[in-house]
């Protein structure tokens, strides 16, 4: 997609959050390096993000000003961004007395134009930042300040403004509304829309893919599962690959099975559990737990396919991209030189790995999968790990403690989906607490382990608040864990916040 709204990032941790919140809105957007402001070629608007240091510093993050004016469109600078900008037109920063994070009010000023138009009036915003603005510019205007009146949204001229608070986050309640007043200043705005951009990454396989045939390794999962179905909707030739570790929720292989063969996509099943349940004997130490399972997948996936892979698909999302990491791909689990992971490097140099979602966000591979046709049980699926009930199981991994963890999830996530409340939940599992409790079961003392249960929602797994279900269905979740499954003589209720706590327990 040609011309998209450039986000340049100074490193804010809201950054990925601006280029999501440009596309709610209904255009294309992307990140980008402040280097590769030259790459960006012809933008509808640039945005300059946050970022965690100090404009003061000698070597702190800069832009090519001169190159910046030229492009002759819509500038917007953030927090750092802002910063930045005054000190490029002749103002100065200082620093301030304390770092300033939290909520703030916005008065913006009625009778200047531009990005507050239609807002509310006292307006709450939300701040990040220890620098503050202390001295503008000549021809540089206050479009809003605190109620303590400092300045928090210049204007510098018609295409150049400035705000010290994130628009991006929700604690921002206007912000969708001044970045949409933003970008109506500029013209020829990309518009992005799921059901037109799958022709486009359609036509994408099969320029890329060519007369080769492409081999998916699928899971089950929202992204897997979308990239086989967009492959399979371009008609190339391919082959996917279904590998049942031993890992997985209860009657998760058959499921996948039934799921694939529904929509009309052939895969292949690979039953390595005992292979992976053997290699994982007596090992404890979660990320040694992690390595085996990761080199072990990649042996078992390129045993089945064999060495001769003409393209190997991967499931690497726009966030993965961004990061510079590929979670959604085949080698993300592996930590250690292996050198199948090494082959799969040089492919992806090669131009022999398949990449179709790096543009999407999770919700934007959501839509594309209801676009492709398949049904809402898999595109609304909450993310299951890699690892799969390994990091679910603390300690050694044992069948025991897997059918346990099995059977408990089945009933919470059942009676989440009874009683309406899956679909409000990002995130959802049972988990193992490797410690066993006293208590009474029937006439006589038991000694079994302890269960804990979390349920959580989240944007993009970077934060994650836990859900306050009822009470009611909490018992019932209790209950009929205590009273089903052989070896839980006691359930938690994990209401941890990410951070400090992980989403996962290991």
């Amino acid at each position: 997609m040609e011309h998209p709204i450039a986000v340049i990032d100074f490193g804010s941790q809201y950054t990925q959050l601006i280029v999501r919140r440009i596309r709610e809105l209904g255009y294309f957007s992307k990140l980008y390096q402040p280097e590769e402001l030259r790459e960006t070629g012809e933008p509808a608007a640039v945005i300059l993000s946050g970022g965690p240091r100090s404009t003061l510093e000698a070597d702190a993050p800069d832009i090519d000003f001169d190159y910046l004016v030229s492009m002759g469109v819509p500038v917007l600078g953030v927090c750092y961004g802002m910063q930045l900008l005054n000190r490029k037109f002749g103002g100065e920063v200082a620093p301030g007395n304390t770092r300033e994070y939290g909520p703030a009010t916005l008065l913006a000023e009625k009778s200047i134009e531009g990005i507050f138009n239609d807002l509310e009036g006292h307006s709450q915003i939300w701040m990040s930042h220890s620098d503050t603005v202390s001295e503008l510019p000549e021809g540089c205007q206050v479009m809003g300040t605190n109620l303590d009146g400092i300045p928090v949204a210049l204007k510098w001229n018609d295409r150049f403004f400035g705000i010290q608070f994130h628009p991006e986050v929700s604690h921002t309640h206007e912000g969708q509304k001044i970045l949409q007043n933003f970008l109506e200043m500029g013209v020829n705005l990309p518009k992005f829309k799921i059901a037109s951009f799958k022709d486009e990454l359609v036509q994408r396989v099969r320029d890329e893919v060519g007369e080769r045939k492409v081999v998916c390794g699928v899971s089950g999962g929202v992204d897997s599962s979308v990239l086989a179905a967009l492959i399979h909707e371009s008609g190339v030739d391919s082959r996917n690959i279904f590998v049942d570790t031993g890992l997985l929720r209860k009657d998760e292989a058959e499921e996948v099975a039934s799921l694939f063969g529904e929509v009309g996509i052939e895969i292949e099943t690979i039953d390595a559990s005992e292979k992976f349940l053997s290699a994982l004997k007596g090992v404890t130490e979660p990320e040694e737990k992690r390595r085996i399972i990761g080199r072990l997948f990649v042996d078992v996936f390129f045993d089945a396919v064999g060495e001769d892979v003409e393209m190997l698909a991967q499931g690497t999302l726009y966030p993965d991209v961004i990061e510079s990491a590929t979670s959604g791909s085949i080698a993300s689990t592996i930590k250690t030189h292996h050198n199948r992971v090494d082959r799969i490097m040089e492919m992806k140099a090669e131009g022999r790995v398949l990449e179709p979602l790096d543009e999407l966000f999770k919700d934007e591979v959501r839509e594309l999968g209801r676009v492709l046709g398949l049904p809402e049980r898999v595109v609304g699926r909450h993310p299951f790990p890699g690892p799969g009930l390994a990091v679910r199981c603390p300690g050694e991994i044992t069948e025991e403690k897997l059918k346990i963890i099995r059977e408990a999830d089945d009933i919470f996530i059942g009676l989440l989906r009874e009683k309406h409340w899956y679909d409000s939940v990002w995130q959802a599992y049972a988990a193992l607490i490797p410690t066993k409790t006293v208590g009474v079961k029937g006439d006589e003392r038991s000694y079994e382990y302890a269960l804990s249960i979390r349920a959580v929602t989240s944007e993009d797994a970077m934060t994650a608040e836990w859900v306050h279900l009822p009470y009611e269905l909490l018992g019932e979740i209790s209950n009929r864990i205590l009273n089903e499954v052989d070896g839980v003589n006691r359930v938690l209720y994990d209401i941890s916040t990410k951070p400090p706590a992980s989403i996962e327990w290991e």
